[in-house]
């Protein structure tokens, strides 16, 4: 499994929620249909507020952000509980998101799914990092490398969470490891 990851950051600030995330109006999409997962993605981080995030995650007209890597602060994914917040970040091409703290029904749903890696963050990044600044996440080493200046920040170890993440989800988890019986 990839375990290094580099590019633009997003940032955003603390107590985002679910219903930032993924606005209730979309919930009824099903992604586990192709065409509808997509869509999910063109959503991701849509209900932000345009005043204090002029720059949006996915830009107008597009499926995918330009940003593989999401910084944020304090009690990331609060709010009400949504598989579709994770699912729709992970298909605007989101894969780890880097926060001082996460709501623990996200976090949880970023492990079922399997969408993305929610990495708790020593320092507060969301103060430190901006919008399109790059960076190098190790998921091996549990660091983020700033390209521009060299500095290297520690977020905590995944631990038991990562192999579950790195199989997509739970029940791939499940699959792979034997607790649930394959049919071929």
């Amino acid at each position: 499994m990839k375990s290094v990851f580099t590019g633009p950051v997003y940032v955003v600030r603390d107590n985002i929620d679910t219903d930032q995330i993924i606005p209730a109006q979309y919930l009824n999409l099903v992604p586990t249909i192709a065409e509808e997962y997509e869509k999910l993605g063109s959503y991701a981080l849509c209900g932000l507020p345009d005043a204090l995030y002029p720059t949006r995650f996915v830009q107008e007209g597009k499926m995918d952000s330009d940003y593989p890597i999401v910084v944020g602060g304090r009690n990331f994914g609060c709010g009400s509980s949504r598989e579709h917040a994770p699912i729709a970040m992970g298909s605007a091409t989101a894969r780890v998101v880097l926060a001082e703290s996460f709501a623990r029904i996200f976090f949880r749903n970023c492990v079922s799914t399997g969408e993305l890696y929610p990495c708790e963050s020593v320092d507060r990044l969301c103060d430190i990092l901006k919008t399109g600044d790059v960076v190098t996440v190790d998921l091996d080493q549990s660091t983020v490398a700033v390209q521009a200046t060299g500095a290297v920040y520690r977020f905590k170890p995944l631990g038991d969470v990562r192999p579950v993440v790195d199989a997509g989800g739970l029940f791939n988890f499940a699959r792979k490891s034997g607790m649930i019986p394959t049919h071929g």
